[in-house]
C-alpha cells in the first residue's frame, strides 16, 4: 500500500498546520494588545478624573473671593420706586431705612436751529465740549474739574449736519448726537451721557470763518449758557441737567446719578421714579439662604469629585470588581491631598471660625461630606462675618489706612507685622506767583506741560476769569482732556491757594512728576520759577523684611512667608502700622490644589504622559513583532511546502515500485 499525504501532491494540510502554529506564535501579540487595552482604559479613567477635577476647580474658584458667603439682601418696600443691592465686602450692614425719592437725575439735552437737510454744510473748525454746573441766579458756569475738556475736529470731510453728528458720536466724548426731523427742517440734538447738574454742557467753537460766537458757520453750534442768545448761546436747551434728590431717614441727599453708591455704606440704590410724600422702606438683611446654598454647593462639589475618585480607584465588593485605577498611587495621592486640606484648620484666622465642623460640615464613613443645617444656621446667627474667611482668601489689616491689595499662591497664611518708613507722594508743581486771570488768545493762552513723563500742550479759553478757582478748573479741564494724557491713563488736579496755582499728578510714586516745559502763558500762569517736587514711592517692611514700594503699594519681599502679599498704604503716620492677618480658606486652597493637579506638569499629566509613552512603545513592539511573524509564517510555509513536495515524490516512487513488483509477479506466472 502506498504512502498518502495531503498537499500539493500528498494531501498534506499545509494551511491548517501553519495556521495552528501561527496561533501559538501570535500569543505574545495578544498579550500586548490586552496590555494596550488596559492602558487605554486607564487613560480614559484619567480623562474622567481630569474632567471631574476641572468642574471641581470651577466651583472652588467661584467661591474663593468670598462674596458668595457674605451675601446680603436689599429689599425695598416698593420696587417700582427703587431697587437696591448690598455688599458686605463694602461694609454694608443689616438695617432698615426710610427713603423718599423727590427727584430723579437727568441729563441735559440741547438742540440746534433747523437745517434744510442732513447734507447741509454746517461749517468747519473745532468744537470744544466742557462740563460743569450752570447757576441761573448768578448766570455763571462752573467747570466740573473731574471731567476733562473734549475736542472734535470738523473739516470738509465731515462738515455736513450728518457728518458733525457722526464725528461727535465717533469721538466718544460723553455726548451723543442725533438728528430729528420736525417735518420742515432737521435739527441736531445733543444729549449728555451722564446725568446730574455738574454734567451740563458748554460748547465753544474755533470757527474757520474766524467768528466764534455768531449764528453762522460752525459757531451756530456754540453753547455758552451764560452768553446772550445768538452770541455764543446758539443752541436751545430742551432738557436741563439735574441731580437726583432723596431723603434717607430724614437726611436730604443730592446725587448726580440715579445709581447711588455712596449714600448708605455698602448699598447701591437704583432710583426709578419719584415718590414725593410717599417714602418706601429698604430692608438690608443677611442672605442666610444664599449662604446656605453656597455651602451646600461646596459640599456637593467635593462629593462629586470624591465619588469619581472612589468609583475609579476602590474595590466594589458586591460586584467583586476593582476600579480601573485601583491601587494607582496618583489617584490615591489626589484623594488624600484633598481630604487632608479639608481636615486641617484654616491658618491665619484670628479667632472665630477656622474649621468645617464649626459650620456643621463633617466627613462620613465613606469619605463624603455631609451638612448639618442646624449647626450651619447657628454659625450664621453667631459668626456670619467669619464664614467667608472659612472659604475665601482674606487679608485683614488692623490699621484702617492700610488695605489688603492681593497675594500670590506663594503667600503663606499668617499674621504679619507692617511698618512704614516713608509715605508715598505725588509729583507736583507750585507756581511762584499768583496767576493772571486775563487770558488773551495767541498771547498767553498756551501752556506746555509734562505730567508723568507725558508731554502735552493745552490752549486755554480766552477771557477774564472770575476767580483763580475758575482759572484752575479751566487748566485742569483742558489738561486732562489732552489726548496724550488720556491715552497714557494719566491725569492731574489743579488747585489754587491765594491765587497761586498748584498742579498735582493723580499718580503716586517715583513715576509721578509735573514740570512746565514752555508755552506763551507759562510765566503768567505759574510764574518765572515754579517749584517742582518729584513723587516718591512708599517704603516700609512686611513681616520684618524690607518690602518693595511702588506708588502707595508695598509688596512683600521674596523668600519669606509673606512673599506676594500686597498692601496699599493710604496715608497715616510713619512707624509700626499694626498687623495684617492673611488666611486662605478652603475654597481657595482647593482651587489652588486643583489647578496644580491639572497643570501641564502636574501629577495627572505626568501619569497620562507615561501611559501614552507606554502605548506608543506597545504599538512599536506590535509592529516589530508583526513583521517577525510574517517571516516566521513564510518560513513555516516554505518548510511544509517542501515536506509536501517530498511526500509527493515519495508517493510517486512508491507507486513505481508497486508497478515493478506487480510486473515481476506476472512474469513468474
Amino acid at each position: 500500500m502506498g504512502i498518502s499525504a495531503a498537499g500539493i501532491g500528498s494531501n498534506l494540510d499545509v494551511d491548517g498546520i501553519v495556521s495552528q502554529l501561527m496561533a501559538v506564535e501570535r500569543q505574545p501579540l495578544t498579550l500586548l494588545a490586552k496590555r494596550e487595552t488596559d492602558y487605554q482604559a486607564k487613560l480614559s479613567a484619567y480623562g474622567t478624573l481630569k474632567g471631574a477635577l476641572a468642574s471641581f476647580q470651577t466651583v472652588m474658584k467661584g467661591m474663593a473671593d468670598g462674596t458668595k458667603f457674605q451675601a446680603l439682601t436689599a429689599s425695598p418696600g416698593d420696587a417700582s420706586i427703587l431697587t437696591a443691592t448690598a455688599n458686605a465686602t463694602n461694609k454694608a450692614v443689616p438695617g432698615s431705612y426710610s427713603i423718599e425719592v423727590q427727584q430723579l437725575a437727568q441729563q441735559q439735552k440741547i438742540r440746534s436751529d433747523g437745517f434744510a437737510s442732513t447734507a447741509s454744510v454746517v461749517g468747519s473748525g473745532t468744537l470744544t465740549i466742557q462740563y460743569g454746573s450752570y447757576d441761573s441766579g448768578s448766570n455763571s458756569f462752573t467747570l466740573n474739574s473731574a471731567k476733562p475738556a473734549q475736542m472734535v475736529t470738523i473739516d470738509p470731510s465731515n462738515n455736513t449736519l450728518a457728518g458733525v453728528r457722526d464725528a461727535i458720536n465717533t469721538a466718544n466724548i460723553g455726548v451723543s448726537a442725533t438728528i430729528i426731523n420736525d417735518g420742515t427742517s432737521n435739527r441736531l440734538v445733543l444729549t449728555a451721557k451722564d446725568t446730574g447738574a455738574a454734567s451740563s454742557i458748554k460748547i465753544t467753537t474755533a470757527d474757520s470763518d474766524g467768528v466764534n460766537l455768531d449764528a453762522a458757520g460752525l459757531s451756530r453750534l456754540a453753547f455758552d449758557p451764560t452768553a446772550a442768545a445768538g452770541s455764543g448761546k446758539n443752541l436751545t436747551e430742551v432738557q436741563a441737567a439735574q441731580d437726583a434728590k432723596l431723603v434717607i431717614d430724614g437726611i436730604a441727599i443730592s446725587k448726580g446719578s440715579n445709581i447711588v453708591t455712596d449714600a448708605i455704606e455698602g448699598v447701591t440704590l437704583n432710583l426709578l421714579k419719584s415718590s414725593i410724600g410717599t417714602p418706601t422702606t429698604l430692608a438690608v438683611a443677611r442672605d442666610s439662604a444664599g449662604i446656605k446654598a453656597s455651602v451646600e454647593a461646596f459640599v456637593k462639589s467635593y462629593n462629586n469629585v470624591n465619588q469619581t475618585l472612589s468609583d475609579l480607584s476602590s474595590y466594589n465588593a458586591a460586584a467583586k470588581k476593582g476600579g480601573i485605577l485601583q491601587g494607582d498611587s496618583a489617584a490615591l495621592s489626589i484623594q488624600t491631598r484633598i481630604r487632608a486640606t479639608l481636615s486641617a484648620a484654616v491658618g491665619g484666622v484670628s479667632g472665630g471660625i477656622d474649621s468645617l465642623s464649626q459650620i456643621g460640615v463633617a466627613f462620613q464613613k465613606d469619605g463624603s461630606l455631609a451638612l448639618d443645617s442646624t449647626k450651619l444656621q447657628t454659625a450664621l446667627d453667631n459668626g456670619f462675618d467669619g464664614i467667608a474667611g472659612l472659604f475665601a482668601v482674606r487679608g485683614t489689616p488692623t490699621d484702617s489706612l492700610v488695605s489688603y491689595g492681593g497675594a500670590t499662591n506663594k503667600t503663606a497664611a499668617g499674621n504679619y507685622a507692617v511698618a512704614v518708613t516713608q509715605l508715598a507722594a505725588q509729583g507736583s508743581l507750585i507756581g511762584s506767583q499768583a496767576a493772571g486771570l486775563g487770558i488773551i488768545a495767541g498771547v498767553n493762552d498756551q501752556l506746555n506741560i509734562n505730567v508723568d513723563g507725558v508731554a502735552v500742550s493745552v490752549t486755554l479759553a480766552a477771557g477774564t476769569y472770575a476767580s483763580a478757582d475758575a482759572l484752575a478748573a479751566e487748566v485742569q479741564s483742558k489738561l486732562n482732556g489732552a489726548a496724550g494724557l488720556m491715552g497714557a491713563g494719566s491725569s492731574a488736579v489743579v488747585s489754587q491757594a491765594a491765587g497761586v496755582l498748584s498742579i498735582t499728578s493723580a499718580r503716586y510714586g517715583s513715576a509721578s512728576s509735573v514740570t512746565v516745559t514752555g508755552g506763551n502763558g507759562a510765566a503768567g500762569l505759574m510764574g518765572a520759577s515754579p517749584a517742582s517736587a518729584a513723587g516718591v514711592d512708599v517704603a516700609g517692611t512686611i513681616n520684618g523684611v524690607a518690602a518693595t514700594g511702588t506708588g502707595q503699594t508695598l509688596a512683600a519681599a521674596t523668600g519669606n512667608a509673606a512673599e506676594g502679599l500686597r498692601l496699599t498704604i493710604n496715608g497715616g503716620a510713619l512707624g509700626v502700622r499694626g498687623t495684617i492677618s492673611f488666611s486662605r480658606g478652603y475654597a481657595d486652597q482647593l482651587n489652588t490644589l486643583a489647578a496644580d493637579l491639572l497643570t501641564s506638569d502636574g501629577i495627572i499629566a505626568s501619569r497620562t504622559d507615561g501611559i501614552n509613552a507606554s502605548i506608543k512603545d506597545i504599538d512599536r513592539r506590535q509592529e516589530d513583532f508583526t513583521r517577525r511573524l510574517e517571516g516566521i509564517e513564510a518560513r513555516y510555509r516554505a518548510q511544509f511546502t517542501a515536506l509536501d513536495t517530498m511526500l509527493s515524490s515519495l508517493n510517486q516512487t512508491s507507486q513505481f515500485f508497486e508497478q515493478q513488483l506487480a510486473s515481476l509477479q506476472q512474469n513468474k506466472s
